[in-house]
Protein backbone atom coordinates (compact mmCIF):
# COMPACT_ATOMS: atom_id res chain seq x y z
CA UNK A 1 0.00 0.00 0.00
CA UNK A 2 1.03 3.43 -0.79
CA UNK A 3 2.17 5.64 2.07
CA UNK A 4 0.59 8.97 2.73
CA UNK A 5 0.92 11.73 0.43
CA UNK A 6 3.14 14.50 1.97
CA UNK A 7 1.79 17.56 1.49
CA UNK A 8 3.79 21.23 2.15
CA UNK A 9 1.33 24.08 4.10
CA UNK A 10 1.69 27.42 3.21
CA UNK A 11 -1.50 28.78 4.48
CA UNK A 12 -1.35 31.72 6.90
CA UNK A 13 -3.82 33.30 9.69
CA UNK A 14 -6.27 31.65 12.08
CA UNK A 15 -7.67 28.40 9.63
CA UNK A 16 -4.00 27.46 8.94
CA UNK A 17 -4.59 24.56 12.44
CA UNK A 18 -7.85 23.64 10.99
CA UNK A 19 -6.01 22.68 7.31
CA UNK A 20 -3.07 21.08 9.38
CA UNK A 21 -5.85 18.87 11.83
CA UNK A 22 -7.52 18.14 8.75
CA UNK A 23 -4.55 17.41 6.47
CA UNK A 24 -3.11 14.71 9.94
CA UNK A 25 -6.85 13.18 10.71
CA UNK A 26 -6.79 9.13 10.77
CA UNK A 27 -7.54 7.94 7.70
CA UNK A 28 -6.52 11.43 5.58
CA UNK A 29 -3.71 9.34 4.09
CA UNK A 30 -2.02 12.87 4.32
CA UNK A 31 1.06 14.11 6.20
CA UNK A 32 2.11 17.46 6.48
CA UNK A 33 5.53 17.46 6.14
CA UNK A 34 6.54 21.20 5.96
CA UNK A 35 4.75 24.52 7.33
CA UNK A 36 6.30 26.92 5.34
CA UNK A 37 6.08 31.12 6.93
CA UNK A 38 6.36 32.18 2.90
CA UNK A 39 6.41 32.03 -0.56
CA UNK A 40 10.35 31.53 -0.33
CA UNK A 41 10.25 28.79 2.69
CA UNK A 42 7.73 27.22 0.19
CA UNK A 43 9.64 26.99 -2.47
CA UNK A 44 12.84 25.75 -0.79
CA UNK A 45 11.09 22.78 0.25
CA UNK A 46 9.65 22.02 -3.26
CA UNK A 47 13.05 21.89 -4.34
CA UNK A 48 14.28 19.86 -1.63
CA UNK A 49 11.73 17.50 -2.55
CA UNK A 50 10.14 17.64 0.98
CA UNK A 51 6.51 17.45 -0.61
CA UNK A 52 4.33 16.33 -3.32
CA UNK A 53 1.47 18.50 -3.09
CA UNK A 54 1.28 21.70 -1.82
CA UNK A 55 -1.49 23.10 0.00
CA UNK A 56 -1.60 27.22 -0.16
CA UNK A 57 -3.21 30.36 0.73
CA UNK A 58 -4.92 32.22 -2.32
CA UNK A 59 -4.06 35.41 -1.21
CA UNK A 60 -0.47 34.41 -0.14
CA UNK A 61 2.07 37.11 -0.53
CA UNK A 62 4.05 36.78 -3.49
CA UNK A 63 1.96 33.76 -5.25
CA UNK A 64 1.87 34.15 -8.77
CA UNK A 65 2.31 32.06 -12.15
CA UNK A 66 5.74 32.26 -11.59
CA UNK A 67 5.75 30.81 -8.59
CA UNK A 68 3.03 27.76 -9.46
CA UNK A 69 5.47 27.16 -12.68
CA UNK A 70 8.13 26.41 -10.42
CA UNK A 71 6.39 24.64 -8.15
CA UNK A 72 5.32 22.57 -11.29
CA UNK A 73 9.11 22.36 -12.23
CA UNK A 74 9.88 20.76 -8.93
CA UNK A 75 7.00 18.26 -8.91
CA UNK A 76 4.54 19.91 -6.93
CA UNK A 77 0.89 20.16 -7.58
CA UNK A 78 -0.93 22.95 -6.30
CA UNK A 79 -4.29 23.14 -4.07
CA UNK A 80 -5.50 26.71 -3.76
CA UNK A 81 -7.35 27.41 -0.88
CA UNK A 82 -10.60 30.77 -1.95
CA UNK A 83 -12.71 31.47 1.05
CA UNK A 84 -13.56 34.76 -0.87
CA UNK A 85 -11.89 36.51 -3.69
CA UNK A 86 -12.14 36.48 -7.28
CA UNK A 87 -11.97 32.04 -8.63
CA UNK A 88 -10.82 33.28 -11.99
CA UNK A 89 -8.00 35.24 -10.92
CA UNK A 90 -6.73 32.16 -8.67
CA UNK A 91 -7.31 29.43 -11.92
CA UNK A 92 -5.58 31.93 -14.10
CA UNK A 93 -2.20 31.13 -12.03
CA UNK A 94 -2.32 27.56 -12.80
CA UNK A 95 -2.98 25.84 -10.36
CA UNK A 96 -3.96 22.39 -10.03
CA UNK A 97 -7.62 22.37 -7.97
CA UNK A 98 -9.23 24.89 -5.88
CA UNK A 99 -11.29 24.62 -2.98
CA UNK A 100 -12.97 26.78 -0.39
CA UNK A 101 -11.24 25.27 2.49
CA UNK A 102 -10.49 22.40 4.98
CA UNK A 103 -14.20 21.98 5.42
CA UNK A 104 -14.79 22.02 1.52
CA UNK A 105 -15.65 18.01 1.18
CA UNK A 106 -13.64 18.00 -2.04
CA UNK A 107 -10.48 19.02 -0.40
CA UNK A 108 -8.86 16.08 0.69
CA UNK A 109 -9.77 14.17 -2.81
CA UNK A 110 -8.02 17.34 -4.21
CA UNK A 111 -4.98 16.89 -2.15
CA UNK A 112 -4.44 13.23 -2.63
CA UNK A 113 -5.24 13.64 -6.48
CA UNK A 114 -2.43 11.86 -8.63
CA UNK A 115 -3.48 13.26 -12.37
CA UNK A 116 0.17 14.31 -14.29
CA UNK A 117 0.85 17.85 -13.27
CA UNK A 118 -0.32 20.30 -16.18
CA UNK A 119 -0.11 24.09 -16.09
CA UNK A 120 -3.53 25.22 -17.51
CA UNK A 121 -4.38 28.39 -19.03
CA UNK A 122 -7.11 29.98 -18.10
CA UNK A 123 -10.34 30.28 -20.75
CA UNK A 124 -12.61 32.55 -19.08
CA UNK A 125 -14.69 34.33 -21.62
CA UNK A 126 -14.23 37.79 -21.99
CA UNK A 127 -17.00 40.88 -23.00
CA UNK A 128 -15.35 41.90 -26.50
CA UNK A 129 -18.05 44.51 -27.27
CA UNK A 130 -16.04 47.27 -26.84
CA UNK A 131 -13.31 45.81 -28.91
CA UNK A 132 -14.41 47.87 -32.26
CA UNK A 133 -12.52 46.20 -35.34
CA UNK A 134 -11.14 43.09 -33.48
CA UNK A 135 -14.53 40.97 -32.39
CA UNK A 136 -17.89 40.80 -33.60
CA UNK A 137 -20.61 41.39 -30.60
CA UNK A 138 -22.32 38.26 -30.27
CA UNK A 139 -20.22 35.74 -32.20
CA UNK A 140 -17.76 33.57 -30.86
CA UNK A 141 -14.28 34.09 -31.98
CA UNK A 142 -11.98 31.52 -33.29
CA UNK A 143 -8.26 31.63 -31.98
CA UNK A 144 -6.17 33.58 -33.55
CA UNK A 145 -2.42 32.90 -34.57
CA UNK A 146 1.07 33.73 -33.71
CA UNK A 147 3.92 34.86 -35.80
CA UNK A 148 7.08 34.80 -34.29
CA UNK A 149 9.53 36.87 -36.27
CA UNK A 150 13.19 35.82 -35.24
CA UNK A 151 17.14 36.13 -36.39
CA UNK A 152 20.27 35.98 -35.69
CA UNK A 153 22.51 38.83 -34.11
CA UNK A 154 23.96 41.88 -36.37
CA UNK A 155 20.85 43.86 -37.53
CA UNK A 156 19.30 41.77 -40.02
CA UNK A 157 15.85 43.45 -39.84
CA UNK A 158 14.04 41.01 -37.63
CA UNK A 159 11.91 44.60 -36.63
CA UNK A 160 11.44 45.54 -40.21
CA UNK A 161 10.24 41.91 -40.93
CA UNK A 162 7.93 42.28 -38.08
CA UNK A 163 6.80 45.93 -38.62
CA UNK A 164 6.17 45.54 -42.04
CA UNK A 165 4.37 41.92 -41.89
CA UNK A 166 2.23 42.98 -39.45
CA UNK A 167 0.86 46.17 -41.09
CA UNK A 168 0.45 43.79 -44.21
CA UNK A 169 -1.57 41.27 -42.28
CA UNK A 170 -3.61 44.04 -40.72
CA UNK A 171 -4.55 45.33 -44.73
CA UNK A 172 -2.75 48.50 -43.97
CA UNK A 173 -2.24 50.58 -47.21
CA UNK A 174 -2.76 49.50 -50.59
CA UNK A 175 -1.41 47.34 -53.33
CA UNK A 176 0.09 48.54 -56.42
CA UNK A 177 -2.10 48.29 -59.17
CA UNK A 178 0.90 45.97 -60.99
CA UNK A 179 0.94 43.56 -58.06
CA UNK A 180 -2.76 43.35 -58.28
CA UNK A 181 -2.85 42.51 -61.96
CA UNK A 182 -0.52 39.48 -60.96
CA UNK A 183 -2.23 38.38 -57.92
CA UNK A 184 -5.75 38.61 -57.22
CA UNK A 185 -6.81 39.82 -53.49
CA UNK A 186 -8.40 37.31 -51.92
CA UNK A 187 -8.49 38.09 -48.04
CA UNK A 188 -10.09 41.18 -46.52
CA UNK A 189 -7.98 43.08 -43.59
CA UNK A 190 -7.54 41.09 -40.20
CA UNK A 191 -7.27 42.30 -36.57
CA UNK A 192 -3.30 42.52 -36.06
CA UNK A 193 -1.54 42.56 -32.71
CA UNK A 194 2.22 43.88 -33.13
CA UNK A 195 4.13 42.20 -29.61
CA UNK A 196 7.45 44.12 -28.73
CA UNK A 197 9.35 41.28 -27.09
CA UNK A 198 12.58 41.74 -27.61
CA UNK A 199 14.82 42.07 -24.65
CA UNK A 200 17.91 43.52 -25.66
CA UNK A 201 17.09 46.37 -27.83
CA UNK A 202 13.13 46.80 -28.11
CA UNK A 203 12.62 49.77 -30.32
CA UNK A 204 8.51 48.95 -32.31
CA UNK A 205 7.43 51.89 -30.80
CA UNK A 206 10.02 54.52 -31.86
CA UNK A 207 9.97 52.69 -35.31
CA UNK A 208 6.46 53.60 -35.66
CA UNK A 209 6.76 57.31 -33.93
CA UNK A 210 4.87 56.04 -30.56
CA UNK A 211 5.41 57.47 -27.08
CA UNK A 212 8.21 54.34 -25.78
CA UNK A 213 7.38 55.21 -21.77
CA UNK A 214 4.11 53.51 -22.24
CA UNK A 215 3.64 50.43 -19.90
CA UNK A 216 2.88 48.31 -22.79
CA UNK A 217 4.14 44.25 -22.50
CA UNK A 218 5.30 44.73 -19.19
CA UNK A 219 2.19 45.75 -17.78
CA UNK A 220 0.79 42.68 -19.13
CA UNK A 221 3.27 40.65 -18.07
CA UNK A 222 2.71 42.05 -14.57
CA UNK A 223 -1.18 41.24 -15.03
CA UNK A 224 -0.52 38.16 -16.17
CA UNK A 225 1.56 36.87 -13.27
CA UNK A 226 -0.79 37.90 -11.04
CA UNK A 227 -4.04 35.92 -12.51
CA UNK A 228 -5.74 39.17 -13.71
CA UNK A 229 -5.05 39.64 -17.32
CA UNK A 230 -7.85 39.61 -19.16
CA UNK A 231 -8.99 40.54 -23.32
CA UNK A 232 -10.46 43.52 -22.19
CA UNK A 233 -7.13 44.74 -20.58
CA UNK A 234 -4.75 43.41 -22.73
CA UNK A 235 -6.56 46.07 -25.24
CA UNK A 236 -6.48 48.87 -23.32
CA UNK A 237 -2.43 48.29 -23.19
CA UNK A 238 -2.26 48.02 -27.07
CA UNK A 239 -3.85 50.95 -28.58
CA UNK A 240 -4.71 50.57 -32.02
CA UNK A 241 -2.54 52.77 -34.68
CA UNK A 242 -4.28 52.51 -37.46
CA UNK A 243 -7.05 50.58 -38.96
CA UNK A 244 -6.63 46.77 -38.16
CA UNK A 245 -2.95 46.77 -36.17
CA UNK A 246 -2.47 47.20 -32.70
CA UNK A 247 0.92 47.19 -30.93
CA UNK A 248 2.01 46.75 -27.54
CA UNK A 249 5.11 48.18 -26.68
CA UNK A 250 8.39 46.68 -25.65
CA UNK A 251 10.16 47.21 -22.49
CA UNK A 252 11.66 50.71 -22.66
CA UNK A 253 15.63 49.70 -21.04
CA UNK A 254 16.94 46.39 -21.47
CA UNK A 255 17.54 46.52 -17.94
CA UNK A 256 13.81 45.78 -17.72
CA UNK A 257 14.17 41.92 -19.19
CA UNK A 258 12.97 40.45 -15.55
CA UNK A 259 10.18 41.79 -16.18
CA UNK A 260 9.27 39.46 -19.00
CA UNK A 261 9.20 36.29 -17.73
CA UNK A 262 8.20 32.89 -19.63
CA UNK A 263 4.94 31.77 -17.88
CA UNK A 264 3.49 35.52 -18.16
CA UNK A 265 4.16 35.63 -21.65
CA UNK A 266 2.47 32.35 -22.30
CA UNK A 267 -0.50 33.65 -20.71
CA UNK A 268 -0.05 37.25 -22.84
CA UNK A 269 -0.14 35.25 -26.04
CA UNK A 270 -2.78 33.52 -25.16
CA UNK A 271 -4.89 36.30 -24.34
CA UNK A 272 -3.26 37.33 -27.67
CA UNK A 273 -5.13 35.06 -29.39
CA UNK A 274 -9.25 35.87 -28.45
CA UNK A 275 -7.95 39.47 -29.60
CA UNK A 276 -6.49 39.21 -32.99
CA UNK A 277 -6.45 37.02 -36.08
CA UNK A 278 -2.97 37.56 -36.02
CA UNK A 279 0.04 38.15 -33.51
CA UNK A 280 3.05 39.16 -35.05
CA UNK A 281 6.65 38.70 -32.08
CA UNK A 282 8.65 40.65 -32.72
CA UNK A 283 11.91 38.72 -30.62
CA UNK A 284 15.49 39.14 -29.25
CA UNK A 285 18.04 37.17 -31.40
CA UNK A 286 19.51 35.00 -28.04
CA UNK A 287 18.26 31.73 -28.01
CA UNK A 288 20.73 30.49 -24.93
CA UNK A 289 19.94 29.64 -21.77
CA UNK A 290 23.20 30.22 -20.15
CA UNK A 291 21.50 30.82 -16.85
CA UNK A 292 21.80 27.60 -16.20
CA UNK A 293 25.65 27.31 -16.55
CA UNK A 294 26.04 30.67 -14.13
CA UNK A 295 23.76 29.22 -11.54
CA UNK A 296 22.70 26.33 -9.00
CA UNK A 297 19.66 27.37 -8.26
CA UNK A 298 16.37 29.39 -10.23
CA UNK A 299 17.46 32.51 -11.95
CA UNK A 300 15.43 34.84 -14.05
CA UNK A 301 16.20 34.22 -17.34
CA UNK A 302 16.72 37.23 -19.76
CA UNK A 303 16.31 35.06 -23.29
CA UNK A 304 12.74 33.71 -21.66
CA UNK A 305 10.59 36.17 -23.52
CA UNK A 306 12.10 34.70 -26.88
CA UNK A 307 11.65 31.51 -26.10
CA UNK A 308 7.90 31.43 -25.07
CA UNK A 309 7.45 33.55 -27.98
CA UNK A 310 9.16 30.86 -30.35
CA UNK A 311 7.38 27.97 -28.66
CA UNK A 312 3.86 29.39 -29.00
CA UNK A 313 4.17 30.66 -32.67
CA UNK A 314 2.45 28.89 -35.15
CA UNK A 315 4.84 30.21 -38.00
CA UNK A 316 8.23 31.42 -37.38
CA UNK A 317 9.67 33.94 -39.75
CA UNK A 318 13.76 33.42 -39.10
CA UNK A 319 15.08 36.57 -41.13
CA UNK A 320 18.79 36.69 -42.27
CA UNK A 321 21.01 39.61 -44.50
CA UNK A 322 21.18 39.22 -47.31
CA UNK A 323 25.09 39.89 -47.74
CA UNK A 324 27.96 37.33 -47.13
CA UNK A 325 28.50 37.87 -43.26
CA UNK A 326 24.57 37.79 -42.77
CA UNK A 327 24.26 34.62 -44.64
CA UNK A 328 26.77 33.29 -42.87
CA UNK A 329 25.02 34.19 -39.26
CA UNK A 330 21.46 32.99 -41.08
CA UNK A 331 23.17 28.90 -41.61
CA UNK A 332 23.93 29.12 -38.03
CA UNK A 333 21.42 30.47 -36.73
CA UNK A 334 18.90 28.42 -38.48
CA UNK A 335 21.00 25.27 -36.97
CA UNK A 336 20.57 26.88 -33.10
CA UNK A 337 17.00 26.67 -33.95
CA UNK A 338 17.17 23.22 -34.39
CA UNK A 339 18.71 23.14 -30.97
CA UNK A 340 16.70 25.30 -29.12
CA UNK A 341 15.99 24.29 -25.88
CA UNK A 342 11.87 24.36 -26.02
CA UNK A 343 9.68 22.91 -28.50
CA UNK A 344 9.18 25.35 -31.80
CA UNK A 345 6.72 23.29 -33.47
CA UNK A 346 6.03 26.33 -36.02
CA UNK A 347 6.57 26.20 -39.67
CA UNK A 348 9.82 27.67 -40.65
CA UNK A 349 9.81 30.62 -42.75
CA UNK A 350 12.86 32.44 -44.17
CA UNK A 351 13.47 35.59 -45.51
CA UNK A 352 16.29 37.20 -46.73
CA UNK A 353 16.68 41.22 -46.32
CA UNK A 354 18.25 43.64 -48.25
CA UNK A 355 19.04 41.44 -51.38
CA UNK A 356 21.08 43.56 -53.53
CA UNK A 357 23.72 43.01 -56.50
CA UNK A 358 26.39 45.03 -54.73
CA UNK A 359 26.86 42.52 -51.17
CA UNK A 360 26.52 39.02 -53.44
CA UNK A 361 26.87 40.15 -57.36
CA UNK A 362 24.86 39.63 -60.33
CA UNK A 363 21.29 37.89 -59.86
CA UNK A 364 21.59 38.30 -56.24
CA UNK A 365 17.94 36.79 -55.32
CA UNK A 366 18.78 33.59 -56.92
CA UNK A 367 22.52 33.76 -55.15
CA UNK A 368 21.27 33.99 -52.25
CA UNK A 369 18.37 31.44 -52.93
CA UNK A 370 21.13 29.09 -53.91
CA UNK A 371 23.39 29.55 -51.04
CA UNK A 372 21.24 28.73 -48.17
CA UNK A 373 19.92 25.41 -50.28
CA UNK A 374 23.59 24.97 -49.99
CA UNK A 375 24.75 25.45 -47.08
CA UNK A 376 21.22 25.49 -44.96
CA UNK A 377 19.04 23.11 -46.34
CA UNK A 378 16.56 26.16 -47.03
CA UNK A 379 14.58 25.11 -50.59
CA UNK A 380 12.25 28.12 -49.93
CA UNK A 381 13.73 31.71 -49.81
CA UNK A 382 11.68 34.70 -49.67
CA UNK A 383 13.86 37.94 -50.29
CA UNK A 384 13.25 41.23 -49.54
CA UNK A 385 15.42 43.67 -51.72
CA UNK A 386 17.37 46.45 -50.37
CA UNK A 387 15.30 49.47 -51.23
CA UNK A 388 17.17 52.33 -48.71
CA UNK A 389 15.60 55.58 -49.30
CA UNK A 390 11.88 53.98 -49.44
CA UNK A 391 12.52 52.14 -46.00
CA UNK A 392 14.45 55.35 -44.62
CA UNK A 393 11.48 57.67 -45.53
CA UNK A 394 8.89 55.45 -43.83
CA UNK A 395 10.94 55.77 -40.76
CA UNK A 396 11.42 59.35 -40.74
CA UNK A 397 7.70 59.30 -40.89
CA UNK A 398 7.14 56.94 -38.03
CA UNK A 399 4.85 54.91 -40.19
CA UNK A 400 4.83 51.55 -42.62
CA UNK A 401 6.37 51.08 -45.90
CA UNK A 402 2.34 49.98 -46.74
CA UNK A 403 1.25 53.46 -45.90
CA UNK A 404 4.37 55.31 -46.79
CA UNK A 405 5.62 53.92 -50.00
CA UNK A 406 2.81 51.37 -50.99
CA UNK A 407 5.03 51.26 -54.50
CA UNK A 408 8.17 49.92 -52.83
CA UNK A 409 10.26 46.94 -54.28
CA UNK A 410 10.26 45.90 -50.36
CA UNK A 411 6.72 46.61 -49.55
CA UNK A 412 5.79 44.44 -52.14
CA UNK A 413 7.98 41.44 -50.71
CA UNK A 414 6.03 42.03 -47.70
CA UNK A 415 3.19 41.81 -49.14
CA UNK A 416 3.74 38.46 -50.69
CA UNK A 417 5.23 37.44 -47.68
CA UNK A 418 1.87 38.20 -45.86
CA UNK A 419 0.63 35.65 -48.35
CA UNK A 420 2.59 33.12 -47.79
CA UNK A 421 2.42 33.33 -44.34
CA UNK A 422 -1.39 33.29 -44.22
CA UNK A 423 -0.89 29.66 -46.39
CA UNK A 424 0.74 28.21 -43.34
CA UNK A 425 -1.66 28.71 -41.26
CA UNK A 426 -5.22 26.94 -41.56
CA UNK A 427 -8.15 29.24 -41.52
CA UNK A 428 -10.22 29.03 -38.10
CA UNK A 429 -13.41 27.69 -38.24
CA UNK A 430 -15.85 29.89 -35.38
Amino acid sequence: MAGPTTVLCAVHGPSEPDVVLTLEAPGARTSVTRRCGDVTELLAASAAGAGTVAVVAADLPGLDRETVGRLHAAGTRVVALVDDGPLERVEALGVDAVVDGPDDPRFLDAVRDTAPITDPLATAEHDLSTLSGFATPGLATPPGSVVAVWGPVGAPGRTTTAVELAAELAGLGRRSGRRRRRRRETRAADPTLLVDADTYGSCVAARLGLLDDAPGLAAVARAAGQGTLDVAALARHAPVVEGHLRVLAGITRASRWPELPASALEVVLERARSLARWTVVDCGPVLELDELLMYDTHAPQRNAATLAALQAADVVVVVGAADPIGIHRLVRALEDLAEVPVPVPGRRVVVANRVRASAVGADPSRAVAEALDRYGGVDELHPVPDDGPALDAAVLAGRTLAEHAPTSAAREAFADLAAHVREQVPVPVA
